[in-house]
């Protein structure tokens, strides 16, 4: 059984999305963004930077395994219990370099970008950065999937769950879909998806 520590932000999506595509059972542990929960001795020790998502697999017979970080859980998740990775060496290596690429780059700029746009009074310089690069990001998935369905190449994977989330939310960092057709047409063929539809319902 998986303990779940979540909230409905673009990371945390991620991981009931996966359990669901994967039917794995799960149990939801909901913690409300400014939550005490945060600096709880609990959480902390299952995720000693006290944020969400985190996991706790427990497993007969074993200790509980406990994974932060969103793709450090994906990857615990598609390697454990089999799928969401690619079949081919081939679509595991893109896989993998998405799914980085998500987490080391257009999620941070995104989140960054939102964070200086909310500023009453944003330094210039440092929103055009961010904006850009996260600009940039959106841009480069598009003309990925402008050739390929799913960004590994193959088959659905926690690469386009990662990035998914966080482009669903692009009007979070200043973005308008419509200037992006093929990944508004992407997001809404994953909305589509039963899986999808289930984890962000027992989000709430």
């Amino acid at each position: 059984m998986i303990e779940l520590f979540t909230a409905k932000t673009p990371n945390g999506i991620k991981i009931p999305i996966a359990l669901e595509e994967l039917a794995i059972p799960y149990t939801l542990r909901m913690m409300p963004m400014g939550s005490p929960d945060f600096r709880s001795a609990e959480f902390l020790s299952i995720n000693p930077n006290g944020k969400i998502p985190a996991i706790r697999h427990h497993d007969t017979g074993r200790a509980p395994v406990t994974i932060f970080e969103s793709g450090a859980i994906l990857l615990y998740l598609a390697d454990t219990f089999g799928g969401l990775a690619g079949a081919t060496a081939a679509a595991r290596g893109q896989t993998l370099s998405w799914l980085f690429l998500q987490v080391a780059g257009l999620g941070p700029m995104m989140g960054n970008a939102a964070h200086f746009r909310a500023m009453k009074s944003p330094d210039p310089y440092t929103l055009g950065r961010f904006e850009g690069e996260a600009g940039r990001y959106l841009a480069l998935v598009e003309a990925r999937l402008s050739e390929t369905e799913w960004l590994n190449g193959e088959t659905y994977s926690i690469a386009d769950i990662a990035h998914f989330s966080w482009i669903r939310s692009a009007g979070y960092a200043g973005f308008d879909l419509k200037d992006f057709p093929i990944l508004e047409a992407w997001v809404q063929n994953i909305e589509k998806r039963d899986a999808t539809g289930w984890a962000l319902a027992r989000l709430g």
